[in-house]
């Protein structure tokens, strides 16, 4: 693995480490959003359907959970593994738990503010290694897995 002064690899040297990483992370919210929409509606039952009331709340509940969990098991939700890439911290290791919750909470403050998350997503889309809002200030980056 090529790497930089950061511990990543350079999107010049090694391209094939962020080779199409956008889209596919575009392709893995998609994946994950249903995931979550279907955790959800399978607890709403179980809340006495009290849960539609707030299903916004509890989705968000639910995919912070969700995130924050498969990200600290191996770096990567089921979506983001459905389209082989993965999260890389500021040294170039796979997530801990303490990193997965940090990240899960800036991408879920991002969601939450419209703004902030086109902003995010402009990022990614033009970035030399694909990085959004929360990735740049944790130092972390999204790359394809080997």
């Amino acid at each position: 693995m090529t790497e930089t002064f950061s511990n990543h690899p350079d999107p010049i040297r090694a391209p094939q480490f962020y080779a199409s990483v956008p889209s596919k992370r575009l392709y893995a919210w998609v994946v994950d959003s249903i995931i979550t929409i279907a955790m959800t509606l399978a607890i709403i039952p179980f809340t006495a359907f009290i849960g539609l009331f707030f299903f916004p709340i509890l989705a968000l509940i639910i995919g912070f959970a969700y995130r924050s969990l498969t990200l600290a098991s191996s770096s990567a939700t089921w979506g983001m593994r459905i389209m082989s890439i993965e999260l890389r911290d500021a040294r170039g290791e796979r997530f801990d738990f303490s990193q997965a919750l940090v990240h899960t909470l800036g991408y879920s403050i991002s969601v939450m503010f419209f703004l902030i998350q086109i902003v995010s997503m402009i990022c990614m889309a033009g970035s030399a290694r694909g990085q959004g809002l929360t990735d740049m200030a944790l130092g972390s980056v999204m790359i394809n897995r080997r």
